[in-house]
């Protein structure tokens, strides 16, 4: 346990150094020094409205965005006993595109837009559960139930076929002027996100769900008849790991729209510093996750200033190389 409370204090404590560049950093630069006096002392000039109006709430929604993904993609890991596996393998961010688009389309403010991605995304998550829930609760040859992933990952990809063509068609269909919101919010944006509270209290409770279910999610890993022969009931957890990790993605993406490796990166990468105990991973990702993103979109603001690139852009270069790297270091292997 004092071996998880260093690591989880570690990531914390770099967690907090990359929120203060990311409020520090940008067209006009503040002292780290400043931040303070300038978020708690009410202090009205320019800058401190700057800070308060648009940095801090955009460095929060993307440290709650980052957690999310990253403890989604740890989870649907687990769940699918597939290393490759991450928070958009079952299609819940093309539900949530096909919502926000739909707004987008119809010309509606950026409320509706984060509604009709939470909405689509909730559907996404329904047809999957529908449809994949047999799987899910009968038991397989022997009882192991190792139908459930197979049946989970087919429908997801089939249905994430589906939703690449209705996105494809509202972009063909949408006027000129609309399609590139609608490009930014696909690639991954937080330019528009109110602020970060919806995605760090939902981060907080997913933890927390997550946690008291970590041993369990361990022998879940040795597979289904492992897990049921050491008393797991694999069923109900399959099920709790599945509707935690969707909803997590789900209100990820409402808030930054597509932004990929996080939750495939993260997790590789604790595994081969900290290792695969899922008590002490799920912490570390949900702060790695959060940390990483927070890096990622202040480089988005600033790397061709004063115009920003979608953090999604961002996290591909940089995810691409470092996922190759990891998979070296690994001897080729998925961690």
């Amino acid at each position: 346990m004092a071996r998880a409370l260093r690591i989880w204090l570690l990531l914390a404590l770099a967690g907090v150094a990359a929120l203060a560049v990311a409020l520090a950093t940008g067209s006009s630069p503040i002292r780290v020094a400043d931040l303070p006096r300038l978020l708690w002392a009410g202090d009205a000039s320019p800058a401190a409205e700057v800070l308060r109006q648009l940095r801090l709430p955009r460095a929060l929604a993307a440290f709650g965005t980052g957690g999310l993904l990253a403890l989604a993609g740890a989870l649907m890991q687990v769940l699918l006993r597939n290393p490759l596996a991450d928070p958009y393998v079952l299609g819940i961010s093309g539900g949530a595109a096909v919502g926000a688009l739909g707004a987008m389309l119809l010309g509606l403010g950026a409320v509706a837009v984060q509604g009709g991605a939470f909405g689509g995304a909730l559907l996404a998550i329904v047809l999957v559960f529908a449809l994949a829930r047999g799987a899910l609760a009968r038991p397989g040859p022997g009882g192991t139930q190792d139908e459930a992933a197979p049946r989970l990952l087919l429908t997801g990809v089939v249905l994430g076929v589906g939703w690449s063509a209705a996105i494809a068609l509202m972009l063909a269909l949408a006027p000129e002027a609309r399609v590139r919101g609608m490009l930014f919010w696909l690639s991954g944006d937080l330019g528009g996100s109110e602020g970060g509270g919806p995605a760090l209290a939902a981060l907080a409770l997913a933890v927390a769900l997550t946690l008291p279910i970590a041993r369990e999610l361990n022998l879940l890993l040795r597979g289904p008849a492992a897990a049921a022969a050491l008393g797991v009931r694999v069923a109900p957890l399959r099920r709790a790991v599945y509707a935690i990790a969707s909803l997590a993605t789900a209100v990820a993406v409402t808030t930054a729209g597509g932004v990929g490796f996080v939750g495939l990166l993260v997790p590789h990468a604790l595994r081969l510093l900290i290792g695969n105990d899922q008590r002490v991973l799920l912490p570390a990702c949900a702060l790695g996750g959060g940390l990483l993103l927070v890096l990622a979109d202040t480089l988005a603001r600033t790397v061709v200033a004063p115009q920003q690139l979608p953090v999604g852009v961002i996290m591909a270069l940089l995810g691409v190389p470092a996922f190759l790297l990891l998979l070296a270091r690994g001897g080729g292997r998925p961690s």
